[in-house]
């Protein structure tokens, strides 16, 4: 029996932050194959960057970057003024051990996905975090 996985109920624009160009690969074609679109971004500083020129629904965060981590990441962003410090952002990493997942969430993620990526597991997240925030042309960019 087949069981039908879960959906945004949107399509959603992705920013996927990673310094591995093979998982950022196999992300944007998982976003793609569900209607999604993903923007890639190689490095912490480069997030930011897109993060407050861009709107974005979600964020899928590599916690495991050199120069700066996804936690560093995350802490800058929730420290900004504008309302880019609101977006969800979903922590991946293959590192299981050093914290527990949902210990990802005092560090300001809305959820957390474990490497390998499970597309059921990174669906499931994406509908969860889609389903908390209104859709970006409904939330104003203006200072």
């Amino acid at each position: 029996m087949s069981q039908s996985l879960p959906t945004a109920g949107r399509p959603l624009n992705v920013l996927h932050v990673d310094d591995d160009p093979m998982n950022r690969r196999v992300v944007e074609e998982i976003l793609l194959a569900f209607g999604h679109t993903g923007v890639a971004a190689a490095s912490g500083d480069e997030a930011l960057a897109r993060l407050v020129s861009q709107p974005f629904d979600v964020v899928l965060m590599d916690i495991h970057m050199p120069g700066m981590s996804g936690l560093e990441v995350v802490r800058r962003l929730r420290a900004l003024p504008g309302p880019e410090r609101a977006t969800p952002v979903i922590a991946l990493t293959a590192d299981v051990v050093s914290r527990p997942p949902e210990a990802y969430r005092q560090f300001g993620f809305c959820d957390f996905v474990s490497k390998p990526i499970l597309v059921s597991g990174l669906l499931a997240a994406l509908a969860k975090a889609a389903n908390a925030v209104p859709a970006n042309d409904q939330v104003s960019r203006a200072g």
